[in-house]
């Protein structure tokens, strides 16, 4: 089979139901999805149907506020029984997923697709012992799925990519595909070289770890949540654009790039780091810092929404 046969209009199945499922849950419910949840965590229920109320007001926020219905499912053939869209969440485990996966291509109905959230696993791996691996993608998200628009599609098939796509744009999302696989995809390997210098920055004694944070956060990470870093540059051209950007300072970016540090995660680096972010956080629990970085992402999206239009 070479394409996805499903119009997904019934029930989502998602698999592996933590953090990570639970927002993906809210999202597909917030779209008048119903949705089908198994894990085998102990106790997994109470906890993903908190996780899911809380999501959903803050989705309400932003518009989609369907009345699509969760239900806990005790087995996996209970979860997968008549969905027409599969999101697995296991853990990030190669043998895992790739067991997880050859499971659910052996149970999901013909057709359907069935999508990995892994962050930096290659596709071709975890497909490996699938019997029609075509339908089995990567669709990646930025954590908190529900609010963070980004989802990063590895396919083996393009109709199997752009129907996906398809489907996650109706969700309001915006998805990528990749025209090739990638340890970390595209969003990761960018983060990664970031964070790298961030720690570099750290280990090298050039400044705090707030201040580090504070520099991204008030500098690029403000044109980077209106447009990329290369559509930025075209504008830092002038009226040349790009082209008068990358042969009048392009040398300067060289320059850098030889200057980026390549740091060790020594248990100083470490000790200087996790010191460095207990002050930045100033007392602040973990769910507190993570509702000021709900509420900043939600605030964000509706300005970007108010400028750029849906």
């Amino acid at each position: 089979m070479t394409a996805v046969e499903t119009d997904e209009t019934g029930p989502i199945a998602v698999v592996g139901c933590g953090t990570l499922g639970a927002s993906w849950a809210a999202l597909f419910l917030a779209h008048g999805f119903d949705v089908a949840a198994y894990d085998t965590a102990p106790g997994f229920a109470d906890r993903m149907l908190a996780s899911v109320a809380r999501y959903r007001d803050q989705l309400a926020e932003l518009g989609p506020a369907g009345t699509g219905r969760l239900e806990i499912c005790e087995t996996l053939d209970q979860a997968v029984s008549g969905a027409v869209f599969v999101q697995e969440n296991a853990p990030e485990n190669e043998a895992v997923k790739r067991a997880i996966l050859a499971e659910l291509d052996a149970r999901v109905a013909p057709g359907v697709i069935v999508a990995s959230s892994t962050s930096a696993l290659l596709r071709s791996r975890i497909v490996a012992d699938c019997g029609t691996p075509e339908r089995v993608i990567v669709a990646h998200p930025f954590h908190p799925p529900h609010l963070v628009p980004l989802v990063e599609i590895v396919a083996g098939n393009a109709a199997v990519a752009e129907r996906a796509a398809a489907f996650y744009a109706g969700l309001g999302r915006r998805p990528v595909i990749l025209r090739r696989e990638m340890p970390g995809h595209v969003a990761n390997r960018l983060a990664s070289a970031l964070y790298r210098e961030a720690v570099n920055l750290v280990a090298e004694g050039v400044a705090s770890v707030a201040d580090i944070d504070a520099a991204l956060c008030n500098g690029p990470g403000l044109r980077w949540a209106a447009m990329g870093p290369h559509m930025t540059y075209h504008l830092g051209g002038g009226s040349g654009g790009i082209r008068h950007y990358l042969d009048h300072l392009g040398p300067s970016q060289v320059r850098r790039w030889e200057s980026l540090g390549h740091p060790d995660l020594s248990e100083a680096v470490k000790d200087a780091i996790v010191e460095g972010v207990a002050a930045e956080a100033a007392g602040r629990s973990l769910a507190d810092l993570e509702a000021r970085r709900d509420r900043a992402l939600i605030d964000i999206l509706k300005a970007r929404t108010e400028v750029a239009g849906p």
